[in-house]
């Protein structure tokens, strides 16, 4: 039986939907929250400028472990020599770390979260949080835990929901959006450069590849193996790049439609009525006098189901990188047994992100380590994916076009100057 157009399209979505939607997790939530809060609409112009730019770079993840069935760790290993592989090492080191702090503060956040239904303490559901998705992605099988992530990118459908009950400005939204409110004070572009920064994360890119690479292997019955596009009948490799792109495409207007909401609903409530906010859960206590607690308890559903999808994809990516980086097996579809050092990364991510959520007196202090060293990452590592996409040996006919590599260079000279930029302001201006 022939499905319909729409159950096609939604068969397609995959990586490229759950990495645009654990984009949106309460750290980024809080940051796009503090934007509107501070500066109300003025910042809305970031929101057409970070969608090519995050559409590009995440097409060329994965059109990289499409075109060579491998992921970005492997990919690294295979295009380096020893020193600059020495470099990224400890660079990718560092982000697993940037990764932990992140992953506790989401925890913390599903902890604020769950109390704010008045579900019980915060410190509880954070513990709660961690041993579950622990157990999940050690102990669940690949085609549950995908079809988990994907219900749970739904989630963010509720900020939506937020904006609608905002009664938004839309003529200020407008000016916004094309940057006629735009401002130069030193910290308006700090919080600028914490925007860019949580929009396009480096660990994005390997969860991208990753992902990609779990799906072609599970196409495969759990071949330890993805085959290449080269490897494939042309119809079908033609078939997987135009359908990638819509996956990707996708979940990247998904990610930054979110943005949008959550900017211009802060903007039109706590931004309105001069209320800053320094984490989601805050922000969601701010919205119920303004909109009403219908607000408020979508705001922190929101953010709920974020930080469940968003933790394991933080501790995933960092652990299947470093895996890759090493010649290691890594991947959910494997057992630890046969991955120990993908599992052992990624168990030790999330338990010691569990335990800082719960010692931590200052979460919003974990986010903020944490956008620095992604802003330092970011990059470098873009810079890096660059420099394999261009590569005729790897990539053969499938490396990157004049369209691709213009604005992914571009997208790679942007995060380097927001990354010092933001360095400095976080060390000097701020």
């Amino acid at each position: 039986m022939k499905r319909s157009p729409i159950a096609r399209f939604f068969a397609v979505l995959g990586p490229g939907l759950v990495t645009g939607a654990a984009d949106d997790d309460p750290s980024g939530i809080a940051t796009y929250s503090q934007a509107g809060a501070i500066y109300g609409t003025s910042m809305l112009w970031t929101v057409p400028l970070t969608l090519p730019l995050m559409m590009v770079t995440q097409e060329i993840c994965d059109r990289m472990a499409l075109a060579t069935g491998e992921s970005l760790g492997a990919l690294i290993r295979r295009r380096f020599s020893r020193g600059p592989l020495i470099a990224i090492g400890i660079l990718l080191v560092a982000l697993i770390a940037a990764n932990c702090f992140n992953l506790a503060a989401d925890l913390n956040a599903i902890g604020q979260g769950m109390n704010l239904l008045h579900a019980g303490p915060p410190w509880l559901w954070s513990i709660i949080a961690g041993v579950a998705i622990t157990i999940a992605v050690i102990f669940g099988s690949l085609e549950v835990i995908g079809k988990i992530f994907k219900w749970l990118c739904m989630v963010l459908i509720v900020y939506i929901g937020v904006l609608f009950v905002s009664h938004v400005n839309w003529g200020q939204v407008g000016q916004g959006l094309v940057g006629a409110q735009l401002k130069f004070t030193p910290a308006y572009l700090g919080l600028v450069v914490g925007v860019l920064g949580t929009t396009i994360s480096p660990y994005m890119f390997f969860w991208q590849s990753a992902q990609r690479i779990e799906e072609m292997r599970a196409e495969d019955r759990g071949g330890n193996t993805a085959p290449a596009l080269k490897d494939r009948p042309p119809a079908e490799a033609k078939r997987r790049l135009r359908n990638g792109k819509v996956d990707v495409f996708t979940g990247m207007a998904f990610s930054v439609l979110i943005m949008f909401a959550i900017i211009a609903s802060s903007a039109a409530t706590l931004g309105a009525h001069h209320k800053a906010v320094t984490s989601a859960a805050q922000a969601a206590q701010a919205l119920e006098p303004i909109a009403g607690s219908y607000a408020g308890i979508l705001f922190a559903l929101g953010f709920i189901g974020s930080g469940v999808l968003a933790v394991p994809v933080l501790a995933a990516s960092g652990a299947a990188g470093m895996a890759g980086l090493l010649n290691k097996n890594w991947g959910l579809e494997r057992s630890p047994r046969r991955a120990p050092l993908f599992y052992g990364l990624l168990g030790v991510g999330i338990v010691a992100g569990t335990i800082l959520s719960v010692v931590s007196t200052n979460p919003i202090g974990l986010l903020v380590l944490s956008a620095i060293v992604n802003g330092i990452a970011a990059g470098p590592f873009l810079v890096v994916i660059m420099l394999i996409s261009r590569n005729r040996k790897i990539m053969g006919g499938y490396r990157n076009g004049r369209l691709a590599a213009t604005l992914g260079w571009a997208t790679a000279g942007i995060m380097c100057i927001a990354g010092a930029y933001g360095v400095w302001f976080t060390l000097v201006g701020g």
